[in-house]
């Protein structure tokens, strides 16, 4: 699919092998997502655009180039986002933050909104929502309606793990979101957990397995 991007890159490869083992702690479990999540934002903000403005250096005056406009904002959907906001703010640190509560109903599977707090002026922002797993893509797309109705009007969506369900579901619903994820995996199975996937990533951040 055309707003697709998985995020090659020989550091995430070996950072996910070491997610997805069951034998990882809490501990380096949350750093690592949050090492990774900063490698896909570092790929997602790289055609942000950029305004010139003209500074001195230390040996004379010079044209550079810094991102236009308002500051983005992250919003991770909670509460595993939460573990990625913490990668990119490492390299983004000027983002304002949001916050999306969502959960699966376990019977329905259909998603239920219980909070959602934005920062202001969200129609003139890069939108980066975050959450560890694009499985059946029922959260995520409810996390960008409420975003639009918001007034967000740019939004990518970055996540560890996706899968083929997750992704078509999501791109059928919302084809303007862009979605960068470090790995597509199988399929999913018939809870709609990912295959062969990590677990549950709320449970492994917050050690509450």
């Amino acid at each position: 699919m055309s707003n697709l991007y998985i995020v090659e890159h020989s550091l995430i490869k070996h950072k996910l092998a070491y997610i997805r083992d069951k034998k990882t702690t809490n501990k380096d479990f949350r750093e690592l997502i949050a090492e990774i999540a900063l490698l896909l934002v570092y790929e997602a903000t790289r055609k942000l655009p950029v305004v010139k403005k003209t500074i001195e250096t230390p040996i004379t005056e010079t044209e550079v180039e810094i991102i236009e406009g308002r500051k983005p904002v992250i919003v991770p959907i909670l509460r595993a986002g939460l573990g990625m906001v913490e990668g990119i703010l490492k390299v983004m640190p000027m983002a304002k933050i949001g916050h999306i509560g969502i959960y699966r109903d376990k019977e329905t599977f259909e998603a239920v909104e219980y909070y959602c707090k934005m920062p202001d002026y969200l129609n003139e922002r890069q939108v980066f929502l975050v959450d560890p797993m694009l499985a059946s893509g029922v959260s995520v797309k409810a996390a960008v309606d409420i975003l639009k109705k918001n007034g967000a009007n740019n939004i990518k969506y970055l996540c560890i793990l996706s899968c083929p369900e997750g992704v078509k579901f999501l791109s059928d619903a919302h084809p303007d979101v862009d979605i960068y994820t470090a790995c597509l995996d199988e399929r999913l199975n018939e809870k709609k957990y990912i295959i062969p996937g990590l677990g549950d990533a709320g449970d492994r951040i917050f050690g509450t397995i």
